[in-house]
């Protein structure tokens, strides 16, 4: 048979839904002409169809490299690339589709995907504005249009973007879910009550339900629901039994956040204190590098770091089994970075939840939590698919190295020279209406008192001012606190407030912490789940088991008393100070070596 018809007949068997037929074709045709540029492009689109885009992007950049102007292979080449998560490669690539067409619409769509993958978000809208201009009504535009305005912080616009997905495919379960999460960005809170938590944990994702409930099986449903849809069917394990003879236990942390980011500046103290003798500290960063100081002490910090953010999950994996990887402790969770598919290729013997998020991850790839009695008591083990471990004291890590700056005048942060100052510096998403209410009744009841919070984005600002003043609260009570230049300095601010109120059903996390350490009480209410118990959790540790309360009324009641009985408040203020020197929350030393103890358990 000529080479041309078995071509034809692959052309054939792969329009007909043939592939496995077509590509042993193609593969024919290739072997016997290895320039055959039709054969080498299609031979690519059937591997990518088939899943294996590894392969495609080798026979499509064999193509390419034939034609480099043809604009189909260089498309499908692109979006290969894309999907290897090969992102710098697939943005060059689409460039050079629109320096031919600089109107083909698949190429800005994908582009603007591709920038938003790289954090690149005013880019990445221009880019699906323009491919919105020559299709205006494609859901998929629309919706990762919403998806780039929320990364820009863009709420208004980003409902109203959902609202027009919604509108065109009213079944799109991501829409639904990301709508729920920019409501409470909004501090929309009669939109908010529409949307029920069963729905919520019906589409995910799991941080999102966090914020409407504290329900630990919806929790639990929603997270493994997550994980099934995020891993459909189980990875062949990278890591099968080996036994590991290491000098020192080796501990990969695996992180997007490894920059200007919390998580990151709470993890580096723990980084620089680890035994040296018994452990080997990696670091895994899987995000987008930023030239911050946290960042550049944290690379300091770890023995050996590594940066994979270019990387797919998939490559990740491989590189950490090659590693010999003892202990591997993911950071992240469900959070919008998430990276939870690189465990499901098991690189490591032994695979740890932990810090980033307060949940369980619902995958059974996942073989420990770590946390404490109260955020994850032995209670609760039936709601979380990892083992619990428990640290003696709080999972939660501080710096008690940290630095506070010199406070402000009162007038410099916009507060009045004189009254109560109660605040929150909480992200808004976490304010709920039943403690806002609690909030306002307390303002209310203390005169000339203010709330302060962190200041939000300008709807989110005015609803909550309407809401105030619906409650009978003039909406000048709400202070509103801008961005400081240094964390030092937002933590300097603190000496202004007179007592911190937490949220309900996601308490503060950091935030709390941050205010513990400058000497500002936190006063909370224990919720039922996870997310809702750190607090409390950071309070016994700091040796003040008595602002933790156990309801709404409690909270509200104990509040009051504080703000009115100056006395009451100052000793609070006074065991704290005393407290930073001895409280196992302020105790960085003590803290790696409980970590060090629970890892080391774990590998026995």
């Amino acid at each position: 048979m000529e080479l041309q018809q078995v071509f034809e007949q692959g052309v054939a068997s792969q329009r007909a839904g043939q592939l496995a037929r077509a590509e042993t074709l193609f593969r024919q045709v290739v072997r016997a002409d290895p320039t055959h540029f039709q054969a080498l492009h299609l031979l690519g689109f059937v591997r990518a169809q088939q899943g294996d885009f590894s392969e495609a992007v080798n026979f499509l950049n064999k193509a390419v490299k034939q034609k480099p102007g043809d604009v189909t292979a260089l498309t499908h080449y692109a979006y290969a690339l894309l999907a290897m998560q090969r992102f710098e490669q697939a943005l060059a690539a689409y460039d050079r589709v629109l320096a031919i067409d600089p109107r083909h619409f698949e190429a800005l769509y994908n582009r603007g995907v591709v920038l938003s993958q790289l954090q690149r978000f005013a880019e990445a809208l221009a880019a699906l504005d323009q491919a919105l201009a020559l299709q205006p009504r494609v859901v998929t535009t629309l919706y990762n249009r919403a998806v780039v305005l929320v990364a820009l912080e863009r709420y208004a616009e980003a409902l109203d973007c959902y609202d027009q997905v919604l509108a065109e495919d009213p079944g799109n379960l991501p829409a639904m879910a990301n709508r729920a999460m920019v409501v409470l960005n909004l501090c929309d809170w009669p939109r908010a009550a529409q949307i029920s938590p069963a729905s919520v944990a019906s589409t995910g994702p799991p941080l999102t339900l966090m914020g409407y409930s504290d329900d630990k099986q919806l929790q639990l449903q929603c997270a493994t629901a997550t994980v099934r849809a995020m891993v459909p069917q189980p990875h062949a394990p990278l890591w099968r039994g080996e036994k590991y003879r290491h000098d020192c236990i080796r501990l990969a942390y695996v992180s997007a956040d490894f920059n200007e980011h919390v998580v990151a500046s709470q993890l580096t103290p723990l980084i620089e204190r680890h035994d040296r003798t018994k452990f080997q500290v990696i670091g895994i960063a899987t995000g987008r590098p930023d030239d911050s100081a946290t960042r550049a002490r944290l690379v300091k910090a770890f023995d050996r770091f590594h940066d994979f953010g270019a990387l797919n999950s998939d490559e990740i994996a491989q590189r950490m089994r090659e590693m010999e990887i003892d202990i591997a402790i993911d950071l992240g969770g469900h959070t919008g970075l998430t990276r939870l598919r690189i465990f499901a290729h098991r690189p490591a013997p032994v695979q740890v939840s932990w810090l980033g998020y307060p949940g369980t991850t619902g995958a059974d790839f996942m073989d420990y939590l770590i946390g404490d009695a109260v955020v994850t008591p032995l209670a609760h083990q039936e709601f979380f698919t990892e083992k619990l471990v428990h640290l003696p004291d709080s999972y939660f890590p501080t710096d008690d190295a940290l630095q506070i700056g010199t406070a402000p005048a009162r007038a410099d942060a916009g507060l009045p020279q004189t009254g109560f100052v109660f605040c929150s510096f909480n992200a808004n998403w976490k304010f709920t209406a039943p403690v806002f209410d609690v909030w306002m009744r307390l303002l209310k009841a203390v005169p000339g008192s203010v709330l302060w919070l962190k200041r939000p984005n300008d709807v989110a600002r005015q609803n909550l001012e309407r809401e105030a003043a619906a409650r009978g609260v003039d909406a000048s009570r709400l202070v509103f606190a801008g961005d400081m230049p240094s964390l030092a300095d937002h933590l300097a601010r603190h000496a202004l407030a007179d007592l911190f109120l937490d949220t309900l059903p996601y308490n503060a996390h950091a935030t709390a912490a941050h205010a513990l350490w400058t000497g500002l009480p936190v006063l909370t209410c224990q919720g039922e789940a996870f997310a809702g118990r750190v607090s409390a959790s950071l309070l016994k540790a700091a040796e003040l088991p008595e602002l933790v309360t156990g309801s709404l009324d409690e909270y509200e009641a104990l509040a009051l008393r504080l703000a009115l009985e100056p006395e009451l408040l100052q000793s609070f203020k006074d065991r704290l100070k005393d407290n930073r020197g001895t409280a196992p929350l302020f105790d960085g030393t003590r803290f790696r070596q409980h970590m060090e103890a629970a890892f080391a358990a774990m590998l026995k």
